[in-house]
């Protein structure tokens, strides 16, 4: 298709500019995934050398997660609007220039504030990332785009601490942001290859934008402050009394907007309502564990801060073999069949870890960690790609938003669950932590294969 001087391709660009625009898209995801990982690392040297308290250095955290969270529907919905490329540039320049202002930052309060606008440079490229490789990819091809993005995603949440770790053996803290500059002038100077897309006509809801933040901003703080115990219970009963107004009103005026900015029309396709449902109990189970395990290994096993990182390097490497290979399957397979094996093979991993024997040898947490690699790896780009597909091609931006939503929704409820079942939990908190997860995996299943049904097998592979 042609619009003006500019060419519209309609079923994947062409090779080469294909792989310059998945370069693109790789760079931008891994400086967000990475900066997401390596703040966390690097906070007690923040924290000791801005004069902080530990809990104020968690705002450098926070800061940026929560706005990710609260930005990616409106961003997605602006995308649509104004064209997804264009969206993705914006956030890479947001990105890079916030990187610096972290760098030069002086205070905790400038190195917050720059992590707000950093998380709004995140929040751009992830939620278009996946309607660009919609675009960037033929339709049979679909799976094998996904399978990219979730093996670059594994790759840079694995290799987060080591880089971290590195960075400060040998530099600043400051480093950390600053290597973010050069790989956004570089992803900068690649991004001409992103594919145009066909804008839509409506207007931007900034109501909707607003009640947006408001409902998952306070929704966030709910379940954060609810984690840290029952102490604060009339405070999250005001925090989550505000979501629930927001989110209502939100809701109700989404109704009548033929692209709302909360997918509301993409939630009655059966078969992309039970994909986000299963993305988040998946990633909820996944949190989970990630957050439970360092505790169960160095506080129970009585193993080190170094063998902790090592004995769980066996799920992520796992993770990089396997998501690829998924995403090619899902060009073939049903991802109702591929997700519900896949969190069938999790369920089994993370049951294995929560009842390890009292003294487990190396062997046996690594194999167990492996197979919660292999079984979240299966999953995970089929799911994905069914998100996609399932949504109409002119609501791609609204499928790519809900994506990530459905990801951070599952992580902080997976986080805030973690907290407070050890704040309850006298004895045996990472076990019922474990068990936890090993519950939401089965839920995630069952959702899963519910996908093969006639309600949604009918749309399982659909291109609107």
């Amino acid at each position: 298709m042609k619009v003006g001087d500019a060419v519209i391709h309609s079923d994947g660009l062409p090779i080469p500019r294909r792989y310059r625009a998945m370069l693109t898209i790789g760079l931008g995801v891994t400086m967000a995934v990475l900066d997401g990982a390596v703040a966390n690392i690097a906070l007690p040297t923040i924290a000791r050398e801005l004069n902080a308290t530990a809990a104020q250095s968690v705002w450098v955290v926070n800061a940026y997660q929560l706005v990710i969270v609260v930005s990616l529907l409106p961003l997605s919905s602006l995308g649509e609007i104004i064209g997804y490329s264009r969206i993705y540039r914006v956030g890479l320049a947001i990105f890079g220039v916030a990187s610096l202002a972290c760098a030069l930052s002086n205070s905790l309060e400038t190195l917050v504030a720059a992590r707000v606008l950093q998380g709004i440079g995140a929040a751009c490229i992830m939620s278009v990332n996946s309607a660009l490789v919609r675009f960037i990819y033929p339709r049979a091809q679909l799976g094998r785009g996904i399978g990219i993005i979730a093996f670059v995603v594994a790759l840079a949440a694995a290799a987060g601490p080591t880089v971290a770790s590195g960075i400060l053996s040998i530099a600043p803290w400051q480093w950390i942001f600053a290597i973010n500059v050069p790989l956004s002038l570089i992803s900068i100077a690649v991004a001409g290859s992103l594919p145009l897309t066909v804008r839509a006509l409506h207007r931007f809801d900034w109501l909707s934008a607003a009640l947006n933040a408001a409902a998952f901003g306070f929704f966030i703080l709910g379940v954060d402050h609810l984690g840290h115990g029952l102490d604060h219970l009339g405070r999250v009963a005001i925090e989550f009394a505000i979501a629930i107004a927001c989110g209502f009103w939100l809701v109700r005026r989404q109704l009548s907007r033929p692209a709302p900015l909360l997918p509301v029309d993409l939630l009655r396709i059966p078969i992309f309502a039970l994909s986000i449902m299963t993305s988040i109990c998946s990633f909820g189970a996944q949190m989970l564990a990630y957050v439970t395990l360092p505790f169960y290994l160095q506080n129970v096993l009585h193993r080190s801060a170094v063998e902790t990182g090592l004995l769980m390097t066996p799920w992520p490497i796992a993770l990089v073999f396997v998501a690829p290979m998924a995403g090619r399957l899902a060009d073939r397979y049903p991802a109702g069949l591929l997700g519900g094996i896949g969190m069938a093979i999790f369920a089994v991993g993370l049951g294995a870890l929560a009842w390890l024997p009292a003294d487990p040898s190396s062997l046996d947490i690594c194999w167990r960690m492996l197979v919660c690699g292999v079984g979240f790896g299966l999953f995970q780009s089929p799911n994905n790609r069914t998100m996609l597909s399932s949504a109409p091609i002119e609501r791609a931006g609204g499928a790519s938003g809900m994506l990530g939503t459905a990801r951070l929704t599952g992580q902080t409820l997976g986080t805030a669950v973690v907290a407070l079942i050890f704040n309850l939990a006298t004895s045996n908190g990472s076990r019922i932590a474990l068990m936890t997860a090993t519950s939401l995996a089965l839920v995630a299943m069952i959702l899963s294969s519910l996908r093969l049904t006639d309600a949604g097998s009918s749309a399982q592979n659909g291109w609107k």
